[in-house]
């Protein structure tokens, strides 16, 4: 049962990303630049939303333990995603498009550990 409950919350956090990606590149102007624009605030957002879970669950029992991977495996690993992050860098340069996959490799890295570290301490500021 809780493989299928995984396996719910992934296909829901996979649901989450491709809608909310597909809406943020269609009215970001940035994205004329080739910036993967959705996928990068996706994963950003992520990131942010599983420091937040981590406290949840390790400091704050707000929900109970069994929810754990239903959440942080299943539906923000749905949600966040390396591989498609990985594919558009790889086409940015393939495309010729240096200093765009730069900027994207290096703002998804950074930008995604500070999100993490701000969910964490939100959370254990407001929670």
């Amino acid at each position: 049962m809780l493989y299928l409950s995984i396996a719910i919350g992934g296909a829901l956090g996979a649901m989450g990303r491709y809608w909310l990606a597909s809406s943020l590149n269609g009215i970001s102007s940035i994205n004329s630049s080739q910036f993967p624009t959705g996928v990068f605030i996706v994963n950003v957002l992520g990131c942010f939303l599983i420091g937040v879970a981590f406290i949840f669950f390790s400091e704050k029992v707000l929900l109970q333990e069994q929810w754990r991977p239903i959440v942080m495996v299943g539906f923000l690993g749905g949600f966040t995603t390396f591989s498609t992050f990985s594919l558009d860098a790889l086409l940015l340069f393939q495309q010729g498009h240096y200093n765009t996959a730069l900027l994207y490799i290096g703002a998804s890295v950074i930008l995604c550990l500070i999100a993490a570290f701000v969910g964490i301490h939100a959370a254990r500021l407001f929670f």
